[in-house]
C-alpha cells in the first residue's frame, strides 16, 4: 500500500524502487496506490510496470492520510500487507524479499525497516539552508541508484525516528509489514489522527502493532526507505506545533518509542557500513 498526495515528482521514483526489488516475483506482489485527493490525479500509467495492481482515489479527501491508508488495506487481496503511508519513500532493493523471509519466522510477525532522509542532514534542517527538490534531483544524479539501489545509503542520513540505528528502538516505521489478521486486531490507523499529514498516526500504529500480545518484531538489517523532499508537514517544518500535542491530547501522555527487542534479518551492503558503524557507536555509548 502506497499512499500519496501531490507527488508527481516523487511517486514515480518510489514505484521504480518497488519494481526493481530483487529476489521477488512481481506477479506475486500486489501494489495498491491510494491517491489521497491529489490536485492532479495519479494516472493509470503509474501501474503499467506491475502485473498485479490497484489504483484507488479519495476525492474529496481529508488532510490526513490515515483514511486512505486504511482504505488501501481494505482493498488489498493479500494476507501479508506492507504499509507505506508516505509515497515519497524510495526502497532499498532487498526490502520486500527480506520482509518475506522475516514473515516466515513467526506466526505473528511485525516487520520493520529503518528510515533515512536523502541529503547530508535531516530535511527539516537542510531546508532552512536551501535544500529543495532541485538540490535533491542533483544529488540523486550523483549515484546510479537505478542500477544498485543500495547506493542511496551513500547520499542519506538516519531519519530522526531511526537515529538510534539498527540496534536501538525505532520511533515509527515507514515500511511496516504484518498479516492482515494482526492489522485487524490492532485496528489499523486511528482515524482520530485527523490533522494534516496525520501527525503521529504512524508512530501510534507502530507502537500498537509491536506491543500487541504475541507480536514478534523483526527489523531488516541493511534495508531501508529513503525520503524524498516534497515539502510535507514534517520535513519542511511547516506543519505548526501540533503533532506531539495532538498525540498527547488523544492519549493523555507523550509518545515514547516501544521498547521491544527485535530480531535482525538481512545483510549489510557495503554502502551501509558507515551507518552500521554509527549504530554500533550508539549501542556502545548506551551500554558503557
Amino acid at each position: 500500500m502506497v499512499v500519496c498526495y501531490d507527488m508527481a515528482r516523487e511517486l514515480p521514483r518510489t514505484l521504480e524502487t518497488i519494481a526493481y526489488q530483487r529476489d521477488v516475483n512481481l506477479s506475486e506482489v500486489e501494489v495498491v496506490i491510494v491517491d489521497n485527493g491529489s490536485p492532479v490525479p495519479v494516472g493509470s500509467e503509474a501501474l503499467a510496470q506491475f502485473p498485479c495492481a490497484q489504483l484507488l482515489r479519495l476525492d474529496p479527501a481529508p488532510p490526513s492520510p490515515v483514511a486512505a491508508a486504511n482504505a488501501g488495506v481494505a482493498a488489498a487481496r493479500g494476507d501479508f500487507v506492507g504499509m507505506f503511508i508516505d509515497g515519497a519513500r524510495m526502497l532499498s532493493p532487498g526490502l520486500v524479499a527480506a520482509a518475506l523471509r522475516a514473515e516466515a519466522l513467526s506466526p505473528t510477525p511485525v516487520v520493520a525497516s529503518l528510515a533515512f532522509h536523502l541529503g547530508a542532514d535531516l530535511q527539516m534542517s537542510a531546508a532552512v539552508r536551501g535544500y529543495d527538490q532541485a538540490a535533491e534531483d542533483e544529488l540523486l544524479g550523483t549515484v546510479d541508484w537505478r542500477t544498485d539501489g543500495y547506493e542511496l545509503f551513500s547520499v542519506s542520513v538516519f531519519a530522526a525516528s531511526s537515529a538510534r540505528g539498527w540496534f536501538g528502538p525505532m520511533g515509527e516505521c515507514n515500511s511496516l509489514f504484518m498479516h492482515r489478521s494482526h492489522w485487524n486486531r490492532t485496528g489499523g490507523f486511528d482515524t482520530r489522527f485527523d490533522i494534516a499529514g496525520g501527525g503521529l498516526a504512524n508512530h501510534d500504529l507502530y507502537h500498537r502493532a509491536v506491543t500487541a500480545p504475541g507480536a514478534e518484531l523483526f527489523v531488516l538489517l541493511g534495508e531501508a526507505t529513503f525520503h524524498q523532499y516534497h515539502g510535507g508537514s514534517s520535513t519542511s517544518g511547516s506543519g505548526g506545533t501540533t503533532p506531539k500535542a495532538h498525540f498527547e491530547a488523544l492519549h493523555g501522555h507523550p509518545y515514547e518509542p516501544p521498547q521491544r527487542a527485535a530480531t535482525l534479518v538481512g545483510h549489510v551492503p557495503p554502502q551501509a557500513l558507515p551507518h552500521l558503524q554509527r549504530s554500533v557507536e550508539w549501542f556502545s555509548n548506551r551500554t558503557t
